[in-house]
C-alpha cells in the first residue's frame, strides 16, 4: 500500500467563513483525531488531498507545521455535491502496526452464467481489519459462470494475509438475480386475467 505524504498547518479559523477563505486558497479544511488526543483541527493541500483519496483507505502522512510526521487514514470525506470539490476530511490517527477496520471496494470478473441474469453487489464493500500500514486497495471476486440465485458470502473471499473480515462470516456480498423480462411478462398476464374478469 502506498503511502503519500502531504504537508498540513494547524489552522485556528472556525466556523463558514473561515471554511470559506481555505477553500478559495484551494485548501481544504481537516479534522484530526484518534488514540483518544485532542482532535486537531488542520488545512490541508486542495489538488495533493484529492490526489490522494483517488486511492480508497490511502496512508497520509503528515508533515504538520513542519514539527514531524503522524500517519492518518481518511474517515470521512465531504465533497460539494454539485461541483465535486473537497469540503472537508477527517482523518484518523494510525500507528504502524496497529489494527483498523476499513471498508475495502469488492470488484469482480468473469462472466455470469447465459441468460441475461444480474448480478447485484449487495455490499459495495467489505468491513475488514488490517494493519494500517497494509490496508488492501480492493479485493477481487470471480463470478465466472454463476447461475441465477447463486450468491457470494463474506467467506468465500479470499483475504490478504493479515487481512481478516469485521462482518458475519455469513454476510451476502454479491447475488446473482434472474433476469427481470420473465417476471414483467408474468405481471402482464396476472393483468390480462384481471381484465378477463372484470
Amino acid at each position: 500500500m502506498s503511502e503519500v505524504k502531504l504537508s498540513a498547518e494547524t489552522r485556528t479559523e472556525f466556523g463558514k467563513g473561515a471554511a470559506r477563505r481555505i477553500r478559495r486558497d484551494n485548501k481544504v479544511p481537516g479534522v484530526l483525531y484518534g488514540h483518544g488526543s485532542d482532535p486537531l483541527h488542520l488545512t490541508l493541500p486542495g489538488h495533493d488531498l484529492l490526489l490522494a483519496l483517488r486511492t480508497p483507505n490511502v496512508l497520509i502522512s503528515l508533515d504538520i507545521d513542519g514539527k514531524g510526521s503522524e500517519l492518518a487514514i481518511p474517515k470521512a470525506v465531504q465533497r460539494d455535491a454539485i461541483k465535486g470539490f473537497l469540503e472537508h476530511v477527517d482523518l484518523l490517527l494510525v500507528k504502524r502496526g496497529e489494527k483498523v477496520t476499513v471498508e475495502i471496494p469488492v470488484h469482480t470478473e468473469g462472466e455470469l452464467a447465459p441468460g441475461g441474469n444480474l448480478l447485484e453487489h449487495v455490499l459495495n464493500a467489505l468491513p475488514v481489519e488490517a494493519e494500517a500500514t497494509h490496508i488492501p486497495e480492493s479485493v477481487t471476486v470471480s463470478v465466472e459462470g454463476l447461475e441465477a440465485g447463486a450468491s457470494v458470502l463474506a467467506k468465500d473471499i479470499k483475504l490478504p494475509n493479515g487481512t481478516t473480515l469485521a462482518v458475519e462470516e455469513d454476510a451476502v456480498v454479491l447475488q446473482v438475480l434472474a433476469a427481470q423480462a420473465e417476471e414483467s411478462e408474468g405481471e402482464e398476464s396476472e393483468g390480462e386475467e384481471a381484465v378477463a374478469e372484470a
